[in-house]
């Protein structure tokens, strides 16, 4: 098994992947604002009355189920970066699922985004709150090691 890349000696897995990573999030939240329009109907509307739920639920699904499949959303396949485990293996359903919660959890509490939105801008491997937790890293795709 791989450790996580070190960013010192092979940079080219973390070039870029803060900025890659918030556009990554733009591209899931108008896959999730999308879903959620789609389904509102099926609601007979009354998804309008808990939308923001609605909204919680839709992209806690997308997210979990396509991180535990690829390691990635569509977002994060789009700028070709992908998240990685401490071992630098792909993500586990599991680790997937702590993921998408600590990410939630992290929306939830905006102290913790703001600390998870600093440290991705600061640490030298862009990593977030969650992912500090977790070990786990995002790094760019075509530099992954397979």
């Amino acid at each position: 098994m791989h450790a996580t890349p070190d960013p010192q000696a092979q940079p080219d897995f973390y070039k870029d992947v803060p900025l890659k990573r918030l556009l990554a999030w733009g591209v899931d939240a108008a896959i999730t604002l999308l879903a959620c329009v789609i389904i509102l109907p099926f609601t007979a509307f009354t998804g309008l009355f808990f939308f923001p739920l609605l909204f919680l639920v839709v992209g806690f699904a997308y997210r979990f189920v396509t991180i535990a499949n690829t390691s990635a959303t569509w977002g994060m396949r789009l700028f070709a970066i992908e998240l990685r485990q401490a071992d630098g293996g792909p993500m586990t359903a599991a680790n997937a699922f702590a993921h998408t919660l600590g990410y939630t959890l992290s929306w939830m509490v905006p102290i913790f985004q703001l600390i998870s939105v600093v440290m991705m801008a600061a640490t030298e491997r862009g990593q977030g709150l969650s992912d500090h937790v977790l070990g786990t890293v995002m790094v760019n795709r075509r530099a992954v090691l397979r």
